[in-house]
């Protein structure tokens, strides 16, 4: 399985840090913001990665992490998104590196308390589609938001007015690869981009998508009360775990 870590955009949530930087090379707690989603995938069994950059001193992600040495990897691939025309634009990108391989997909501001080491090893064994990660949350408005029919998802409303559940999905999916040939048939949004929420309406659609509650916290770290947090939860308790969160 092939791992991309999507750490393009112009984070203009984060202006003015990030009129000098990209967003995903500031520190979040001891660590560069993007150490965390490739320690996610490290521990979760993928040494394979490509990182899609973008946007102001794109460079600076080879200057800091080289070939991927300081994660015991031999080596680390890069790709560059021009401008902010999505998630699923910015995985197109990655086409011709993963091939007919599975992939596993992490934004680079996305930081888990634990791993999901399982979600990938169950989604190597299924045989076509998708899957993506959900975690209960308090404020689903802001969020792509899950609706679930037993062991079913049935839709996915992005920041849905009255959301039909609180478990939002976050920035780590799953892909058989036919997911590029579904993000060719997408048209751009309203704010002009291909939307990873299509993609997964798609793969629901077809009947092949599934799904794993995440255990532990997860946060973003795109904005300033989220960076705060998520260092803040790092202080206390550390990030990528691998022991198992304890049964209450």
């Amino acid at each position: 399985m092939k791992g991309v870590i999507l750490a393009g955009g112009l984070g203009t949530r984060l202006f003015p840090l990030t009129k000098i930087t990209n967003k995903h090379l500031l520190p979040v707690y001891d660590k560069p913001m993007i150490y965390y989603p490739i320690q996610a995938m490290v521990n979760a069994g993928i040494d394979d990665i490509m990182i899609v950059t973008g946007g102001r001193k794109s460079g600076d992600f080879l200057s800091l992490l080289g070939n991927g040495k300081d994660f015991g990897l031999k080596h680390l691939n890069y790709t560059y998104q021009e401008g902010e025309g999505g998630i699923a634009e910015a995985l197109d990108l990655a086409q011709h590196w993963v091939g007919k391989d599975q992939v596993c997909v992490i934004l680079g501001d996305n930081i888990i308390q634990y791993n999901v080491a399982k979600a990938v090893r169950d989604f190597s064994r299924q045989e076509r589609g998708a899957k993506i990660m959900l975690k209960e949350v308090h404020d689903p408005k802001r969020f792509g938001v899950a609706e679930l029919s037993g062991s079913r998802v049935v839709s996915i409303t992005e920041k849905p007015k009255e959301p039909k559940s609180n478990l939002a999905v976050i920035g780590i999916y799953l892909f058989d690869n036919r997911v590029f040939h579904v993000i060719k048939t997408l048209e751009r949004s309203e704010r002009g981009e291909l939307e990873i929420t299509d993609v997964n309406n798609w793969y629901i659609r077809d009947g092949s998508m599934t799904y794993e509650v995440l255990p532990g916290w997860w946060t973003d770290a795109g904005t300033f009360e989220s960076l705060h947090r998520a260092s803040c939860l790092i202080a206390e308790g550390g990030a990528n775990r691998m022991d198992s969160p304890k049964a209450p």
